[in-house]
């Protein structure tokens, strides 16, 4: 009797266990099923439509500040984001480089749906690099063209710009192209110089922002994103300050099919925009940016090179970053 009483009570146990399985498993496939219910599906991401504008960008010229390349491709970035229904604001600022050259700079931010509290910033540099100075010595004061380094995350988000002006997110969202990124101090320069002579567009910026006391959720910084298989880890800066934003991208990357190109990895700790995005405005902001931990640099084999050229753009990487990120954005409420 006792043991059959021990085996009615395990069956009643068993049953009850099962019953309870039963109701978690239910509960389970409920919360799937309101998350599929609450997953917006962005619109279509066009990669040859950002590949067009990467072109455009380099047709240019090398964008150096102090340039007429670069003077004729902002007004073709500003006119550009007007015409895609952004307001335009303009920021010019004379931003000293590492070796006493004042730089005629200008940040160019587009706003959308400039009323709402509720914002995302997408933001590249858009200037290219005055020293190819990891190519070959001869090479070392020749600009580059920048179609990775520079080209690819503003032509990225223009496509997005042109998406957001078709279909509005249920956010506010602000696009913001950094001047001055690119024109640090050099290896070859012998001369002292200050610190932080990088990013000088977003460390204006970041001071002085396109309105006052500006504020966002978070930050997606793109930069290097249009190489030939490229993959991007998690930066280690973005890691520590923007750890909810960053797991928000890979996420829906590798939900989108693109985890091939969104490593949850380690990748290392990069100077770039989104240092001072968050250093002066405390805006968490993710790099998303092209790391190779097989390389020496830890880059593209292009970066800071002349061979940062056209060759080497690839529309399926922009497709993976591009559509990553809509996904992000008009997933936000």
């Amino acid at each position: 009797m006792k043991r059959l009483i021990r085996n009615i009570g395990g069956v009643c146990l068993l049953a009850c266990a099962c019953v309870a399985c039963g109701s978690s498993n239910n509960k389970a496939k409920q919360e799937e099923q309101t998350e599929e219910q609450a997953f917006v599906q962005a619109p279509a991401f066009n990669a040859d439509s950002a590949y067009a504008y990467v072109e455009k960008q380099v047709a240019f010229g090398t964008r150096v500040p102090n340039s007429a390349p670069h003077k004729a491709c902002g007004d073709y970035l500003a006119d550009k984001l007007a015409g895609f229904g952004a307001k335009v604001y303009n920021q010019y600022a004379d931003l000293m480089a590492y070796d006493g050259t004042m730089l005629k700079a200008r940040n160019i931010i587009g706003a959308y749906n400039p009323e709402s509290k509720k914002r995302v910033l997408l933001c590249a540099h858009w200037d290219t690099r005055p020293y190819a100075d990891e190519d070959e010595a001869k090479h070392h004061r020749t600009p580059i063209d920048g179609a990775n380094d520079g080209a690819s995350g503003v032509g990225v988000l223009l496509e997005i710009a042109r998406q957001l002006q078709k279909q509005a997110p249920a956010i506010g969202v602000d696009i913001v192209f950094f001047d001055a990124e690119d024109y640090g101090t050099p290896d070859f320069y012998e001369g002292t110089h200050r610190s932080d002579t990088w990013c000088l567009g977003s460390q204006y910026w970041g001071r002085i922002p396109h309105v006052p006391d500006y504020k966002a959720r978070f930050g997606i910084l793109l930069d290097m994103v249009g190489g030939k298989n490229a993959s991007f880890y998690y930066e280690a800066y973005s890691k520590n300050t923007a750890h909810t934003a960053m797991q928000k991208i890979w996420d829906a990357a590798h939900r989108i099919g693109y985890g091939n190109y969104f490593v949850k990895k380690d990748g290392g700790h990069i100077t770039d925009d989104h240092m001072y995005v968050h250093r002066f405005r405390q805006i968490p902001c993710v790099d998303v940016i092209d790391f190779d931990p097989n390389s020496d640099t830890g880059f593209n084999h292009t970066w800071h090179t002349l061979k940062d050229n056209m060759e080497h753009i690839d529309k399926a990487t922009l497709q993976a970053v591009g559509q990553t990120v809509m996904t992000v954005i008009y997933n936000e409420k």
